[in-house]
């Protein structure tokens, strides 16, 4: 089904740039032109983004471990 008829982007085709990490209606259609024609296609790529396209930024910020504290340079190596 089409999503952007002005460019003939499908659903297919906007899932598939999420899956590749377009998270965003505006990275959406920085990698396909979709919704930067008439507009009447962004609610539509905001409703698919929502129905887990992305994952949700928190759940992002939880998987992602602090990163380690350097080890110290040994004296004796230098």
């Amino acid at each position: 089904m089409y999503v952007c008829s002005c460019f003939g982007i499908t659903e297919t085709e906007v899932k598939a740039h999420a899956d590749a990490g377009a998270c965003t209606p505006r990275q959406i259609a920085s990698a396909s032109r979709a919704g930067t024609d008439c507009g009447s296609c962004v609610r539509r790529i905001q409703s698919i983004l929502g129905r887990g396209g992305c994952p949700r930024r928190e759940l992002l910020d939880r998987s992602v471990p602090a990163p380690a504290e350097p080890a110290p340079l040994d004296a004796a190596a230098a």
